[in-house]
């Protein structure tokens, strides 16, 4: 037998399960966006606007309070920090409930668990990112920003941003399951970590001693590369990709093996 027949036909699987998980992810995708937004008004719109708008309340309000920020434009800082931040919240926050709700679909035998919440993370990507895309382009034309410096590191600190969520996201909604009072704690999680996620200052600005803490928090790292993908050589910027990447597998690693474990728990809405 040609032993190259063997690799080929691994491979040919390996693709066709690729397709398959493909179809499973936009199916739900779909069905998610139905589902929250249904089919009228402006439908699944709203996933776009909602950023948008709150973002652009948020640069108004503090334009109208300042101009600059440690020599940068207070617009373009506000960008830099909110969309992250929104995307932070909106892909860990809809993760909560998300097993039980898609429970009923896991009598197709190519569902998982862990699809029904990759769709959900993936649908808040696609959303945030979208807004980002058209709030930066608006000011961008408008010539209220410069453009940024380095798309390689704002695309780096992006990811990194939604996959750190995306872990988090994953040890909360299997949490949640188990635990009632799980649910409660995320808004409160999130808005205590705020004042040292790094969304209002970067790390260059605290005393040095401040520093090497601020840069135990994981979002840190993210909005620092982000930043540095915006600004350039205009700030200096304090992110470590080998520290950020371990906690994301870490934050991975952990939230797949609880949902696996909440499987037993999950009760039906």
């Amino acid at each position: 037998m040609d032993p190259t027949y063997g690799e080929s036909r691994g491979r040919g699987q390996f693709m066709t399960g690729l397709k398959i998980q493909g179809r499973v992810l936009g199916a739900m995708i779909m069905r998610e966006v139905v589902t929250r937004y249904g089919r009228e008004n402006i439908g699944f719109l709203w996933l776009l606007l909602e950023p948008m708008l709150l973002t652009g309340g948020v640069m108004i309000m503090w334009t109208l309070m300042k101009h600059e920020s440690h020599g940068l434009a207070v617009v373009a800082f506000v960008l830099s920090g909110y969309m992250p931040l929104t995307l932070w919240r909106h892909v860990t926050s809809h993760a909560v409930s998300c097993l039980r709700q898609n429970l009923p679909l896991l009598y197709h035998r190519q569902i998982r668990l862990p699809d029904a919440l990759i769709a959900r993370a993936l649908l808040e990507v696609g959303g945030t990112t979208a807004a980002l895309i058209i709030v930066y382009t608006t000011v961008r034309l408008a010539g209220i920003i410069p453009p940024y410096q380095d798309f390689g590191l704002l695309l780096a600190g992006w990811l990194f941003m939604a996959w750190f969520s995306f872990g988090v996201g994953l040890i909360f909604a299997a949490g949640s399951e188990r635990f009632e009072f799980v649910e409660k704690l995320i808004q409160p999680f999130q808005y205590l970590l705020l004042p040292i996620s790094g969304m209002f200052f970067m790390v260059a600005w605290l005393p040095s001693g401040v520093q090497k803490l601020a840069l135990y928090v994981p979002l840190v790292h993210c909005f620092e590369m982000f930043r540095a993908g915006v600004f350039g050589d205009t700030v200096k910027s304090f992110y470590d990709v080998g520290y950020i990447f371990k906690c994301c597998l870490f934050t991975t690693a952990v939230g797949l093996f609880l949902v696996r474990w909440a499987r037993h728990h999950v009760k039906f809405e």
